[in-house]
């Protein structure tokens, strides 16, 4: 050894190395060195062999992601340092390298203990591995028949006794077909291709599989083309690789056709376009057939609503073919081969996705610039009359995405048609004249885009259902859109002007649906149309003062989808430069410091008034609810009017505002009068009994039986009407009507027409929906305030419209309700404001801002484990709000950041919740097993969560054995929380009846028997492990250290399974499922069974 390397790498050979330093100069020495020509002799070859034996004993050791990665990507690199040696013509070093060597069979144990690795690098080195191992085999036997090589024949054998679900065997069956030919493995058995396509069901397996099809047809037609001089093998390779397909797609369920001709179809047609005519022949005379038979057809055929028929098979099979380039729809028309009567056919299809692709067909084409044929048009105005009541969502979303590719590609095609116009030279016309003219497509398109937009409005009719006008608002928004071109682009089209006031008012209608998503789309649409509207509907400014009269009353109404038209009709009529002088000079003082600002926009000066108005009036309504509050619920509720100044504020610039001394006291108002209506409906909400709190009987009798248990039970509330049953009579509504003189409303939707009030008891769900509604909108009011708090440091002068101290006492209200709160809507809906409040501070820069989410999590977690007898946490109703409130402070914690909150609160909460003295009160332990399973199933904690997953799983089982049911009740909800989130959703439908299998299981454990349910969980778990493939010949990956476990669990299930015919399906299933233990397993679960009887 080299003095100088002594002298100063001498720690390196003296010393014990690390995993990690081994790792890296094994790395080193395999990049560095020259493998190549026998340069280092046999020497060499020796370190070679000592590297691999180095690395695949750091393979046991080295768990850590990076340490993985790192230790997959050098083995690879060794594979290929191993095939530059062999180049040598080394005999020694082929000896040792060859696929029978114990080298090579631990590199092999390596790939299959590796191919299914979490990491997606490490299993791509695997996959290199794998061929390299191969092409190491290969050099070593060339010359050598490899169809009959031993190595390659046993190693074929067993890869294809591997279960099909195992993903690594489809990547390790493609580079072995690479090196032996897919007719070697075909020749083992000739259903592979079916056997392949049957587990392209499961999109988890589909990639795979049609990557290991597209590899074995690709080199199976290789082979016959060598090998045969005519054509005739081509009726072969489609027997083989095509006919089952065609099979699959007429008759193959919904989930198996659509990711075959997402993944397999699309590779088959580029290995080979001309197999497209062998599809469309088949296809073609399988729907002719159908079409002649009238109603005595096989499925095959037709199809049905579970599947495609030979229609929906060849609209697929043409739908990919042309958005990948290999068909012309209008030549295949125009020559017959597919009819537009089979077209349409296909778009009236009672099969979703037929008409689906039918509709592909029209729309997706490999290039955005062709042109639309008149034919394709005639076709989409024949679809849109039939298809846009879809019930389907996901439907109706493919439709307008569909349609929404057609209208790009008009708008796409129409600018080169119109540069080709302007190109052309009139002699180059005149040669034309027989062809279609650029200008003459042009009308084409403005006439075809008009009759779309025609058939779309007549669809919006007064009563038309949810499905229609979301379909008909989304395809009319893109139109606009797309169609709304810059200028110095010719408009071929323009929506503008197919706008007049019957429309306008049509889309106005649509404000009225019970459904939000159809109002958001009508707002927007009206939105990207506004010019038009200010000067065909806002011309008359009586439809203006009827709209915002309509809109008042709305606000009011005890009905709450009601509040949300009235807040989009508001929104929407903020941009009439005169609504201030038509509507709101009626209603509130004028403000002339508002029209000295002559900076400030319309839109945020009718904001600033519309807010006021609805501000005086609800400040009034809070008023009368102090006095009576089951008259607000019936009369006037407030929640209304809050939702109404959200949404105004929430379409504010707020970075760009003028009026900002007015909006400063605006605010202030508008946080005091939050706090106000919160006192007011808080004492329901946070009552032990929300729902049954306020007296509902007309009946004295039971009048005076609810004052008793009114008095027993003591509510706290502050409202007298708590303290007393009252029967509310009709007249109790008559002051509710002069809060506000309003005009009738005249000429305006039937769906929107003011109604008068109706006479009507009051039962205590209105009064509960009246309360946790208000508490809503406070909730996301303030929310919504809080976003106005600048992100600069307190220390700065700032101009934000809300202080620091205003938030702070804001984040107190939060922490108050959030933790007091008995009603699930009330707390579930202020933590969406309390979430937006939490993501503020933690981007502020303000050190004592950003510290506070910290201080109110340590405060909280102290009350939790403090048992004090005054706290006002609520034990049951699944902790309340308490988890909700601390799952909004770690949601917001930054993650890149080190996640120290949410250590600390984890650390905390498994203590409590397995705690090591059973004498400390269970309501600790109850809280902490709520909150961990509200943490363990918030997908915004991502992986973090994950370290915490085992001690929960302890947590949940240990808590399952108290004799509390508090805490047996909880537990079980956590330990569902981790099995979902360890396992995922299990969304077979075949569940074996597991609705009532813990309750039976329980029933008969407890039956005589000394069993406790606890067992239960212990066998899920089990039932859900399933064991590796190489299970028996790594140790690994053994599932020896499961079989004591089993043999106890059998042991105590036998006198269950003797009194019931209780067992756990996946359990047994994966007990008898290839496992190589089983045999040695059976006959003492046989025994423990037989001794029990």
């Amino acid at each position: 050894m080299p003095a100088w390397f002594v002298s100063n790498c001498g720690t390196l050979c003296t010393e014990e190395l690390s995993d990690s330093v081994l790792l890296f100069l094994c790395h080193g020495a395999l990049a560095m060195l020259d493998w190549k020509n026998r340069s280092m002799g046999e020497s060499g070859e020796k370190l070679l062999l000592d590297i691999a034996s180095v690395l695949l004993s750091l393979s046991s050791e080295l768990k850590e992601s990076s340490m993985a990665i790192c230790l997959s990507r050098t083995v690879a690199v060794w594979t290929n340092s191993a095939l530059a040696a062999l180049i040598s013509d080394s005999p020694g070093l082929k000896i040792k390298l060859n696929g029978n060597s114990e080298v090579i069979g631990k590199l092999l144990e390596y790939v299959y203990t590796h191919w299914e690795h979490p990491l997606d690098v490490v299993r791509h080195q695997t996959k290199l591995i794998f061929r390299n191992l191969l092409q190491i085999h290969q050099t070593i036997v060339t010359g050598c028949n490899l169809k009959s090589d031993p190595f390659f024949a046993r190693l074929t054998k067993h890869l294809l006794s591997l279960e099909w679900h195992v993903k690594g065997k489809y990547a390790s069956l493609g580079c072995l077909v690479e090196c032996v030919g897919t007719e070697s493995i075909l020749q083992l058995d000739r259903t592979i291709p079916g056997q392949i396509l049957d587990m392209m069901n499961d999109q988890s397996l589909a990639p795979y599989a049609s990557d290991l099809l597209e590899t074995m047809f690709t080199n199976h037609k290789v082979q016959f083309t060598s090998s045969c001089k005519e054509s005739s093998w081509i009726d072969q390779w489609h027997d083989i690789w095509v006919s089952p397909l065609l099979l699959i797609l007429c008759e193959g369920n919904h989930d198996q056709t659509t990711y075959i001709i997402d993944y397999y179809l699309p590779k088959l047609l580029r290995c080979s376009p001309d197999s497209l005519s062998y599809m469309m022949r088949i296809l073609q005379a399988s729907a002719d057939a159908n079409l002649g038979c009238n109603y005595c057809c096989i499925s095959f055929f037709s199809g049905s609503c579970s599947t495609r028929g030979a229609l929906g098979a060849l609209m697929a099979c043409l739908r990919t073919a042309r958005a990948h380039g290999h068909l012309e729809l209008s030549s295949i028309m125009s020559n017959g081969l597919v009819s537009t009567e089979c077209i349409k056919q296909g778009l009236v299809h009672q099969h979703n996705q037929v008409c689906i692709d039918a509709l592909g067909l029209l729309c997706e084409t490999h290039r955005s610039t062709e042109v639309v044929s008149e034919e394709e048009m005639q076709l989409i105005l024949f679809f849109l009359e039939y298809n846009l009541n879809s019930q389907s969502p996901s439907v109706r979303q493919q439709i307008c995405s569909l349609l929404r590719k057609l209208f790009c590609r008009i708008q796409e095609s129409s600018q080169v048609l119109y540069k080709l116009e302007q190109n052309k030279t009139k002699q180059e016309l005149l040669e034309d004249s027989t062809k279609r003219h650029p200008s003459g497509i042009l009308q084409q398109y403005n006439d075809f885009m008009s009759s779309v937009c025609d058939r779309l409005f007549e669809a919006l009719f007064p009563g038309s259902s949810h499905s229609t006008r979301f379909s008909a608002l989304t395809i009319l928004g893109s139109v606009a859109e797309i169609f709304s071109v810059p200028k110095g682009q010719v408009h071929i089209f323009k929506l503008d002007q197919e706008i007049d006031s019957t429309r306008v008012q049509t889309l106005i209608q649509c404000f009225a649906s019970t459904f939000e998503e159809v109002k958001v789309l009508a707002f927007e649409l009206l939105m990207k149309l506004d010019t038009v509207l200010f000067c065909v509907f806002f011309q008359d400014s009586e439809n203006v003062d009827l709209l915002f009269q309509a809109a008042v009353d709305l606000s009011t109404s005890t009905k709450p989808y009601d509040c949300v038209t009235a807040s989009y009709l508001l929104n929407f009529l903020v941009y009439h430069k005169e609504l201030q002088h038509i509507c709101l000079g009626k209603w509130i003082e004028h403000s002339p410091q508002t029209d000295e600002n002559t900076s400030a926009s319309t839109m945020e000066k009718n904001t600033l008034a519309v807010i006021k108005l609805l501000l005086v009036n609800v400040e009034e309504e809070i008023f009368q609810a102090k006095k009576s509050l089951l008259q607000a619920a019936a009369s006037f509720p407030m929640y209304g009017r809050v939702h109404c100044i959200t949404g105004a504020l929430q379409q504010l610039p707020f970075n760009n505002l003028m009026l900002m001394t007015e909006w400063k006291q605006m605010v202030a108002r508008l946080i005091l009068m939050s706090y106000e209506l919160s006192a007011v409906v808080s004492p329901v909400v946070q009552s032990s009994s929300p729902e049954g709190l306020i007296p509902m009987d007309n009946d004295s009798e039971m009048a005076d039986r609810l004052q008793m248990i009114l008095h027993e039970i003591q509510p706290q509330d502050t409202n007298d009407y708590f303290m007393q049953a009252k029967i509310l009579k009709e007249h109790c509504k008559i002051e509710s009507e002069k809060l506000a003189v309003r005009k009738p409303m005249e000429n305006i939707c039937t769906e929107m027409r003011g109604k008068e009030r109706q006479m009507c008891d009051v039962t205590a769900q209105m009064v509960l929906v009246c309360c946790w509604r208000s508490m809503k909108e406070v909730s996301l009011l303030l929310g919504t305030l809080c976003k106005l708090l600048p992100t600069q440091a307190a220390s700065e002068p700032s101009h934000g419209l809300i202080t620091v101290d205003q938030v702070k006492n804001i984040g107190d209200y939060f922490k108050h309700h959030l933790l007091q709160s008995r009603h699930r809507g009330a707390f579930e809906l202020a933590y969406a404001g309390f979430v937006q409040l939490t993501e503020m501070l933690s981007r502020c820069n303000s050190r004592s801002l950003r510290k506070m989410p910290e201080q109110w999590l340590s405060c909280v977690l102290e009350e939790i484990k403090s048992c004090d007898p005054s706290s006002t946490l609520c034990a049951t109703r699944r902790s309340a709000g308490i988890p909700f409130y601390i799952q909004a402070l770690l949601a917001s914690e930054p993650k890149k950041s080190k996640t120290d909150l949410l250590k600390m609160t984890m650390k905390e909460l498994l203590s409590l919740a397995a705690p090591l003295n059973e004498s400390s009160s269970v309501i600790p332990q109850v809280h902490a097993l709520n909150i961990l399973r509200a943490l363990f199933r918030d997908t915004r904690l991502g992986e973090n969560i994950m370290p915490y997953v085992a001690d929960g799983i302890q947590a949940a089982i240990l808590g399952f054995m108290s004799p509390v049911w508090a805490v047996r009740n909880s537990s079980t909800l956590l330990f569902s929380a981790l099995i979902t989130r360890i396992f995922g959703v299990k969304r077979e439908k075949d569940e074996n009846s597991k609705k009532n299998s813990q309750k039976q299981f329980e029933n008969v454990a407890s039956e005589e028997l000394k069993i406790h349910p606890s067992l239960f969980l212990l066998l899920l778990i089990l039932g859900k492990l399933y064991p590796s493939p190489m299970d028996g010949t790594y140790s690994a990956l053994s599932m020896a250290p499961f079989v004591p476990f089993i043999i106890r669990a059998f042991d105590c299930l036998s006198a269950v399974l003797l009194k019931s015919v209780f067992f756990p399906s996946p359990m047994q299933m994966f007990y008898l499922e290839g496992n190589t233990m089983i045999h040695n397993l059976l006959p003492q679960v046989f025994f423990s069974f037989l001794k029990a009887r």
